[in-house]
């Protein structure tokens, strides 16, 4: 091998972007596969390539000795003092083979293939590394073909596909057609690493909003919070330390251009903006904008809320098909249940018809009663729902004692509860009665009416048969 060769390898490691010294031993690798093939042993064979000179040789290891059995491990002491004057015998000696004159055309072909096929799993290896490293990046490339509606794109040394599941509804792509998405998932595969791309991730929201907020680039504003429904709505929760900047105006832009350029990427899907706050009920009160929050009622522990909003703004607060409230659970993480003013105030009136004064408790006495209505305990409802440590610190009240009166609260409201079930069973039971009633009565109406009828038809006068086709005389037919 000469510099044909060399420079052959050295153009294939630059043009695939691989080491040379891989090339070097796929080359090496293709010849022993040809020694093998040939000789059947190839531990006494090594290689050594000379990139100065261009030179790739193969070197065989072998034994001097008297008589050669294996001509292939072994040299005659004759030969070998051709080579050198000073061998002797059981001495190791390098005998250096031309390849090419070896092994001809075969050696060639062999070595060709290895390298090929070594050429393939180091590209595919090295867009694995490349590609794995970057997943959650967002990514630009052509439509290259649609196969059963996936998109593959051309990502410049790599495809890409953008699977159904992960393209937004009602987008339609054409061949040549630039495309950005989010690099989801890299695997491996026979057929070499397999890139998986996202356009419906809220990944994918954020990296646009990096590419056209340099603010959240470089993370003066964060994304709190997101929540979006891919091809309709997303909402999104931003936060700044700099209490000089207004987050939710740089994410829009002058009159819009930063959020409209992502609206435009997204097929017109809607944004909504909001500033991040520690305050729940605050938080809450934003996300559901425009909307807006008359009264808001918390409960901590179901981590939930009973938000009421102006009547004619009820529809606008839950939105589509209930969007706007489920985009605005998931971006706050809390349970909304939305009603409209005049709801919630009834659904108060009732609350507090219900309400049993603490008074009525058994064990309750006017010393006590007054300690539970200052500590804002006023109603059974109340007391049930406090804890030993809250009582406790009445004064008064050891930890028995606040253990008793919780507990006759709890059955006191048991019994309670089960007595308006069987009243409003009962209720029920009686109008489902009347109901039936009221149906029999109109059936017997019914059937009245239709033997009537029948009656009416009973005694209807018939024609008789002789008259029949007879014709009343004329005065001319009488004279």
């Amino acid at each position: 091998m000469g510099f044909d060769a060399l420079e052959a390898m050295t153009l294939i490691a630059r043009e695939k972007n691989i080491d040379m010294d891989l090339v070097i031993e796929t080359v090496e690798a293709g010849l022993l596969a040809a020694a093998r093939k040939k000789y059947g042993y190839i531990d006494n064979l090594s290689f050594k390539f000379d990139r100065g000179e261009g030179e790739l040789t193969m070197i065989s290891l072998r034994t001097v000795v008297e008589k050669v059995t294996d001509p292939i491990v072994e040299i005659s002491l004759a030969e070998a003092s051709e080579l050198d004057p000073e061998a002797e015998l059981d001495d190791q000696m390098e005998i250096f083979i031309d390849p090419v004159e070896e092994f001809g055309r075969s050696a060639i072909a062999s070595a060709k293939q290895i390298l090929i096929q070594r050429i393939r799993e180091a590209e595919r290896d090295r867009i694995y590394d490349e590609y794995i490293s970057r997943v959650g990046q967002m990514i630009s490339g052509a439509v290259q073909q649609i196969d059963k509606g996936n998109v593959i794109v051309n990502l410049g040394r790599a495809e890409a596909i953008l699977p159904v599941r992960e393209q937004i509804s009602r987008e339609k792509y054409r061949q040549g057609d630039r495309i950005r998405a989010i690099i989801l998932d890299v695997q491996k595969s026979m057929k070499g690493p397999q890139i998986v791309l996202s356009r419906v991730s809220t990944d994918f929201i954020v990296s646009l909003f990096e590419l056209e907020v340099p603010e959240i680039f470089e993370k003066i504003i964060e994304i709190r919070a997101i929540a979006r429904e891919p091809g309709e709505r997303t909402k999104l929760a931003v936060y700044s330390a700099d209490e000089r900047i207004d987050p939710v105006g740089a994410c829009v832009g002058i009159k819009g251009v930063r959020v409209q350029s992502i609206v435009r990427e997204l097929n017109n899907e809607r944004i909504d903006i909001v500033a991040f706050t520690s305050s729940p009920e605050v938080f809450v009160t934003r996300a559901l904008a425009p909307a807006k929050v008359v009264t808001i009622d918390v409960f901590n522990e179901e981590r939930a809320m009973t938000v009421a909003v102006e009547d004619d703004k009820l529809s606008l607060a839950i939105g589509k098909s209930g969007q706007n409230a489920r985009l605005a659970s998931r971006l706050t993480g809390w349970k909304i249940n939305i009603m409209s003013e005049t709801d919630f105030n009834d659904m108060k009136r009732e609350e507090a018809e219900l309400m049993v004064p603490i008074g009525m408790l058994s064990g309750v006495g006017d010393v006590m009663e007054e300690r539970l209505v200052e500590a804002d305990i006023t109603s059974v409802q109340d007391l049930s729902n406090s804890s030993v440590e809250e009582l406790t610190e009445l004064e008064g009240i050891g930890d028995k004692t606040a253990e008793r009166l919780i507990e006759r609260a709890v059955e006191y409201m048991s019994d309670l509860e089960e007595k308006r079930r069987l009243e409003k069973e009962a209720a029920e039971a009686e109008a489902d009665e009347d109901s039936t009633d009221a149906d029999e009565e109109e059936s017997e109406s019914d059937a009245e009416e239709e033997s009537a009828d029948e009656d009416e038809e009973e005694f209807e006068p018939e024609a008789d048969a002789d008259d029949i086709g007879k014709e009343t005389p004329s005065k001319d037919d009488k004279e």
